[in-house]
Formats: structure tokens, sequence, C-alpha cells
């Protein structure tokens, strides 16, 4: 059995009270599937970066998990490819 590895890197972004992220999956059938993420910090919270960046992949994670759900049904729904047959002259 062949053995298959994924990775998810995980970019985060601060600029004021905005924190963005980025995860992004690559493999080797996977490459390009991208999640998105964003969170701002309430002006009357105080500052903690951590659960900004907490929320911001949190939300990036789920984006990312639905894109690839999303790429999943899509492959589940189209139909096999028709078989080819081979002429033998």
């Amino acid at each position: 059995m062949e053995g298959k590895q994924w990775t998810v890197r995980v970019h985060i972004t601060e600029d004021g009270d905005e924190t963005r992220a980025r995860a992004v999956l690559s493999g080797r059938d996977t490459s390009g599937v991208t999640g998105t993420g964003v969170a701002h910090r309430n002006p009357d919270d105080p500052p903690a970066p951590e659960i900004g960046d907490e929320l911001a992949v949190c939300r990036a994670l789920e984006d990312l998990a639905a894109r690839l759900r999303a790429l999943a049904a899509d492959g589940a729904a189209r139909p096999p490819a028709p078989a080819r047959a081979w002429s033998v002259d």
C-alpha cells in the first residue's frame, strides 16, 4: 500500500486590528487548494493577538475544508471516463 502525505501551510498576517490567515493544502493530487480567514478585533476588547490568530486560522481551515469537500463532491458527481476499446488489425 502506498502512503500519502498532505501538508497544510498556514500564513498569518496582521494589520492593526485585522488578522488574515491563508491555509494552503499541498500534496500530489491537491496542489492549489487554499482557504482564507479573517478576524477583526473589537475596539472595546483588550489587545490579544493570539486570539485573532486563532480565529483567522480557524476560519481559513474551515474555508479550506469546504473547498476540498466541494472538489470531492464534484469529482464524485462526474461519470467515469468511458473505457477505451482497442482494435487489433
